[in-house]
């Protein structure tokens, strides 16, 4: 009769798992080997003293001196009080009162401040109040006409004198551009004239006719005569 074996009993199907345990004691006990340590008994130090071993110790004797208590400080000498008669008479200056009399006092009248002038910087051409009048404008009665009007004179006043011959007699050609800004002050007068232009005697053309131009009215910012700043282009063509 043959002996049947158990399949639960069956040791080869967890033979792995066996080895890796042995693997890991085998590891720990080598471990620990390896990192156990042994100590000399002679080198131990139990930390016990040997009292025989102190000296004993020596006290100083000392002595008890009886030293007397320094003297007391001498009294204080008396204070002599000299009395000295007067022999000249001494004038008081006598102190006036500060105190103001009722009936003297002034009646102020109203102190009124002075009015400052709010000064007003040079204003742009194109947001002036009441714009610079040029002669010959003056029955327009509309801002906008007299801006138009202003424009057109000047520019008829610069084609009329501006010398368009220079350009050729620098060798330019094509197309020019001189760009102007002046100033019309409080009193109307051209000032602060500026000039920009491809050769710097078209500069001083430009600038000797804007100082030709006729006196105007000032223009008024808030109802006071200010600057106005002016911008003008001068374009002209140079014919081959």
């Amino acid at each position: 009769m043959e002996p049947k074996k158990n399949p639960k009993a069956d040791l080869t199907r967890r033979s792995v798992f066996f080895l890796q345990v042995g693997l890991i004691i085998v590891l720990l006990i080598t471990w620990r080997a390896i990192e156990w340590k042994t100590y000399d008994k002679e080198a131990i130090d139990t930390g016990q003293l040997n009292m025989d071993d102190l000296d004993d110790e020596e006290i100083p004797i000392t002595e008890m001196q009886n030293t007397p208590p320094p003297p007391p400080p001498p009294p204080p000498a008396p204070e002599v009080i000299e009395v000295v008669e007067d022999e000249e008479e001494v004038e008081e200056d006598e102190i006036e009162s500060t105190e103001t009399n009722l009936d003297e006092i002034v009646e102020v009248e109203e102190v009124v401040e002075a009015p400052t002038e709010e000064e007003v910087a040079d204003v742009p051409f194109a947001v002036i109040e009441d714009v610079p009048i040029f002669p010959g404008c003056e029955n327009l009665k509309n801002n906008e006409e007299r801006k138009q009007c202003m424009s057109q004179k000047i520019s008829q006043f610069v084609n009329r004198e501006f010398d368009t011959d220079l350009g050729a007699e620098l060798g330019l050609s094509g197309v020019n551009r001189v760009i102007v800004q002046f100033k019309i002050d409080e009193k109307g007068n051209i000032t602060n004239v500026q000039s920009r232009a491809p050769h710097p005697r078209l500069e001083r053309e430009a600038a000797r006719v804007i100082n030709k131009l006729p006196s105007m009215q000032p223009g008024k910012q808030r109802g006071k005569a200010v600057g106005v700043m002016y911008s003008l282009p001068i374009v002209f063509q140079i014919q081959d």
